[in-house]
């Protein structure tokens, strides 16, 4: 395969000298991460692929270091000297909004930055299932969005606050590492609670959230066992609660969740769950058809009565059935979803395969042929119609 680069000419000689100039160029490649490497020349993702910097020479850990001074304030300095990583949020004008997670590697300093789109998208823009936006209307319990780290978790949950922000009078309060969307107040009340700067842990500003006569609550990512259980009390004394895990599908989300706790709690974290839980949505950027973007791929449960059951029961391996027969509440699984993106020619069949956590179940979906590959004339069509 050919690798592009990215053509730039490097800024006061053969390196780019601020963190202001790389992500100037982040938002001319229309790059979505910046990574900076000890002798490693910058790195942008690209449509998804990496790609070095033309004709620009390797930081040195102390170019990078040098780099970072610009846009570490001391309080992140000070986390970064201390728990050896940091995530942050910066602004740049004229540019836009950066995600900023620096850590050590082989005692080296290492960055990636990611570009955060501009205002805040709605479902329709992200290409979501419409299902997912009754999820703003939900009174209370607990709503999940799960997926591998850049799949889109935080931009949905965004969405989501701001649907809820501009139709309801609620007192909303998010706490996250770092604040990536900026909310203004509209119908609601929306109060953003940054790591580090505002507070010391999720556990703890979850805590203190509920003293703060909250409608709905956002937990960043629920890390740790006292941050499970707190969202959990949460929900179940009637606030909205919202939350990421990371976790490849529903039924896995369940799994972890309730492996988190020590055996002798799990039958009642079952309980709780079983009327707390509203929802788990997990979802994945895939390429689109012709590589020029990315679409999502969204495996969405609602808890039915019918589930509800079977989460009390720890009948996880039969929740999958429910939720591929729960086309009518809105639900679908991964590979329903893989299979409907083929059809609507927004993915290719190979796309669809390597997602897949089944590729002979998925062939068999697709109707691909076992022994050569190959595809009945329909799919073809269908897959490559909008090429």
């Amino acid at each position: 395969m050919t690798t592009c680069v990215c053509t730039a000419s490097p800024i006061d000689g053969s390196k780019i000298k601020s963190m202001t100039a790389l992500f100037k160029e982040t938002f001319r490649l229309d790059a979505s991460d910046l990574h900076l490497t000890a002798n490693t020349p910058p790195m942008y993702r690209v449509k998804g692929q990496l790609q070095p910097l033309k004709d620009h020479e390797a930081y040195t850990s102390q170019d990078i270091e040098t780099l970072m001074d610009d846009i570490l304030t001391e309080k992140y300095k000070e986390v970064l000297q201390t728990r050896r990583s940091v995530d942050f949020a910066v602004s740049i004008n004229d540019v836009g909004r950066f995600r900023v997670a620096a850590y050590y590697q082989r005692g080296s300093l290492a960055v990636v930055c990611r570009m955060l789109a501009a205002g805040i998208p709605t479902f329709e823009s992200l290409g979501l299932p419409e299902s997912l936006s009754k999820l703003p209307h939900i009174r209370d319990g607990l709503v999940l969005v799960t997926g591998v780290t850049g799949s889109g978790k935080t931009t949905t949950l965004a969405t989501i606050m701001h649907e809820i922000n501009a139709t309801f009078s609620h007192n909303i309060i998010t706490i996250e590492d770092p604040i990536e969307y900026v909310h203004q107040n509209s119908k609601s009340i929306i109060n953003q609670r940054e790591l580090h700067s505002d507070v010391l842990t999720f556990a703890e500003a979850l805590r203190d959230s509920l003293r703060a006569d909250p409608d709905v609550i956002l937990v960043g990512e629920m890390r740790d066992l006292e941050t499970m259980s707190t969202a959990i009390m949460a929900a179940e004394t009637g606030h909205l609660v919202f939350s990421t895990l990371h976790s490849r599908d529903c039924v896995s989300t369940l799994n972890r969740l309730v492996g988190a706790f020590p055996a002798g709690e799990q039958s009642q974290i079952r309980q709780q769950l079983a009327s707390t839980l509203k929802a788990v949505i997990s979802q994945r950027l895939l390429p689109n058809v012709s590589n020029t973007g990315r679409v999502p791929a969204v495996e969405i449960m609602f808890s039915t009565p019918g589930i509800s059951n079977l989460i009390r029961q720890g009948k996880d391996d039969m929740i999958y059935s429910a939720i591929e027969t729960g086309a009518n509440e809105g639900m679908i699984t991964m590979e329903q979803c893989l299979v409907k993106h083929v059809n609507d020619g927004k993915i290719t069949v190979e796309t669809a395969l390597s997602a897949a956590k089944n590729k002979t179940a998925m062939k068999q979906r697709l109707q691909i042929g076992e022994k050569d590959g190959t595809e009945p004339e329909n799919v073809k069509k269908k897959t490559w119609f909008k090429r």
